[in-house]
């Protein structure tokens, strides 16, 4: 808890010092320095100790059945913020350019002050709800007096089966976050130098963040209609309905008006599919697997964790097909206009194997690890998310290549992550 709160103040300072517009000189630079290693650090204290926090919610056995699904509520959350994050930083820079003066170099910092916002109204809701994760703090506080109930030991035996296991696992988490991340590199030279700048229609309309708002409700609208257990009130039943309807006939009526219009699209807008995919995922995937889970037939997470390296290799395999035929990249120049909609259902689909890989493999880790070493193999995740977006770069400096041939080597390093996964899935379910 305590280390939750300094990571909070310390992205808060980082935060605050980006959002400090100091020029261009050796001073801006240091303190651009000074505030990502705030950044870094706050994060680190912060994310960590959240997950592990996370985890214990579901130490409790009537409650255990339930951690997978916990930490994909969890990673939603985390989401929602991510879906408006890329509309509410352009804005702000819009307007500051427009009505203060800044030029578009210096007008950045004002999107860091929208983050200054969003963490204090973070600790706001840490420290309002606390009520539900009391026994959390109840628990830790036992430690800090050392009252807390004896936890049986571990042999080292299966001490040391269980770090190996998750080192295995995060060997393949490297992987699977360079081939992710690729939506900050090559999918966005893609994007700029390979896709229309202009929509129109449904695709258009998919560009403005309030219209994805709207479908992620009719989405969840939909999941509670199919899933709403017997008995369930009739009350009940038409708020889903309504959650359908309403969001229905105001996209209907927004495409009746203006779904004719020309929409102007920057690459760097399509980052906000993805965070827009967990949020409206997740719902289908929470009732996908709890119904798998009445009948028995839930894959256990390391299975999952597979599936979702296939599912990532199969998004590069649609990007390699769609990309035969397109001619040699010309950095920085646009070369051809193909259609907004290869990168959304690429990002569509490398969301499917986000959900499958990142909420189930912290709730593996939370699951696995000993308790002793908890708190630093959680740490270990985030290494391994580090290496993996260290890695990023292998493919941006193959970008000089035939677009199939990078496409088709992230295609290949996910089958080889998912054979490698299903080959020790004995070994992995044994822990789990």
């Amino acid at each position: 808890n305590k280390m939750v709160i300094i990571g909070i103040i310390i992205m808060f300072l980082g935060y605050l010092f980006l959002a400090i517009p100091l020029g261009g000189g050796s001073v801006a630079i240091a303190a651009m320095g000074a505030a990502l290693l705030l950044v870094s650090l706050g994060t680190g204290f912060f994310k960590g100790n959240l997950q592990v926090m996370v985890g214990d919610l579901y130490n409790d056995p009537k409650y255990a059945q339930n951690r997978d699904s916990g930490f994909s509520l969890f990673y939603m959350a985390i989401n929602i913020g991510a879906l408006f994050a890329p509309t509410a930083a352009t804005t702000i820079m819009a307007w500051a350019q427009n009505n203060l003066g800044y030029s578009k170099a210096d007008s950045y910092h004002f999107a860091f002050a929208v983050a200054c916002v969003s963490v204090i109204i973070s600790i706001l809701i840490y420290f309002l709800g606390k009520k539900t994760y009391q026994q959390v703090l109840v628990a830790d506080k036992k430690k800090e007096d050392g009252k807390a109930e004896e936890v049986e030991e571990m042999s080292p035996a299966e001490t040391k089966e269980r770090i190996v296991c998750l080192g295995l696992v995060f060997a393949v988490v490297i992987f699977f976050w360079m081939a992710f991340h690729q939506n900050g590199l090559t999918l966005t030279w893609f994007a700029d130098e390979f896709t229309a700048r202009e929509a129109t229609g449904a695709t258009g309309m998919m560009f403005n963040v309030i219209n994805l708002v709207w479908c992620i409700f009719m989405v969840f609208g939909i999941c509670g209609l199919l899933t709403a257990p017997k008995g369930t009130s009739g009350k009940s039943k038409l708020i889903n309905l309504a959650f359908i309807v309403i969001p229905a006939a105001i996209l209907g009526y927004t495409y009746m008006n203006s779904g004719d219009q020309t929409v102007a699209i920057d690459a760097p807008i399509f980052q906000q599919f993805n965070p827009c995919f967990v949020v409206a995922l997740t719902p289908v995937s929470i009732a996908l697997f709890g119904w798998l889970g009445r009948i028995g037939k839930e894959p256990k997470a390391p299975v999952k964790i597979g599936l979702g390296m296939l599912v990532a290799a199969g998004a590069y395999l649609l990007m390699t097909v769609s990309s035969l035929g397109l001619p040699a990249t010309d950095h920085p120049n646009h070369v051809a206009d193909v259609t907004p909609n290869l990168l959304v259902s690429t990002y569509l689909i490398l969301t499917f194997a986000e959900l499958l890989l990142s909420p189930i493999g912290i709730s593996f880790v939370s699951k696995v690890a000993p308790p002793k070493y908890k708190g630093m193999i959680m740490g270990g995740w985030f290494v391994a998310t580090a290496l993996g977006n260290k890695l990023v770069s292998i493919p941006g400096h193959m970008w000089d290549m035939p677009l199939p041939v990078v496409w088709g080597t992230l295609m290949v390093i996910c089958l080889l992550a998912a054979l490698f996964i299903f080959s020790i899935i004995k070994k992995l379910n044994r822990v789990s």
